[in-house]
């Protein structure tokens, strides 16, 4: 009994002195339904400093610029089917989380050029997603995506928590529920 009791209290240490695994062990018991396609890594991994470009602007930024906040990035394109049908419940999921504490940041890989995109945005009422490129893919090149669309999760220090390739339902019960998690650590954090 003395052997548990004390097990117990190591677990709990050590999962106290790394927010960084209690998260990830926290998310990893909330995946239903599509979420169970979401890969949580079993340390945080870095992710890529190669930049993207600014909607509209063009200006050159990359992930580092959302250090701070847990981060949801989509990488998408206009002709990706998956990927248009995921956007609408990605804008729902930034409506009632984002903020301070979490963004979605939805990132068109390759060639979409930047009309169709404005055009899809509109006819699909997304009006809470940014629309950033990455059009010679050296953000996606180093991310590791290789089809479309991938969605990567990071840690407030900007490191890779999780994968999910493929479209999911983003404002299902267990992806609303595991945002609620990541932001209530941020929260207490």
């Amino acid at each position: 009994m003395k052997n548990l009791v004390l097990g117990f209290v190591y677990t709990l240490l050590v999962a106290g002195a790394n927010p960084a695994l209690a998260d990830v062990a926290d998310i990893a018991g909330l995946r239903e339904g599509d979420m169970k396609k979401l890969v949580v890594h079993d340390a945080p991994q870095a992710a890529s400093d190669a930049t993207f470009e600014r909607e509209d602007s063009g200006e050159a930024m990359s992930l580092a610029d959302f250090e701070g906040q847990y981060v949801l990035v989509n990488f998408w394109a206009t002709w990706c089917a998956p990927c248009r049908k995921e956007m609408p419940q990605l804008n729902a999921l930034q409506k009632e989380f984002g903020g301070e504490d979490f963004q979605v940041l939805t990132i068109a890989t390759g060639r979409n050029t930047p009309e169709g995109i404005k055009r899809f945005f509109e006819e699909a009422e997304i009006d809470s997603l940014p629309r950033h490129q990455d059009p010679k893919q050296k953000l996606a090149s180093q991310m590791g995506v290789l089809g479309l669309p991938i969605t990567v999760l990071l840690d407030r220090e900007g490191r890779e928590i999780a994968r999910l390739q493929g479209d999911a339902e983003w404002d299902s019960e267990s992806a609303r529920a595991i945002v609620a998690a990541l932001i209530g650590d941020a929260a207490e954090g």
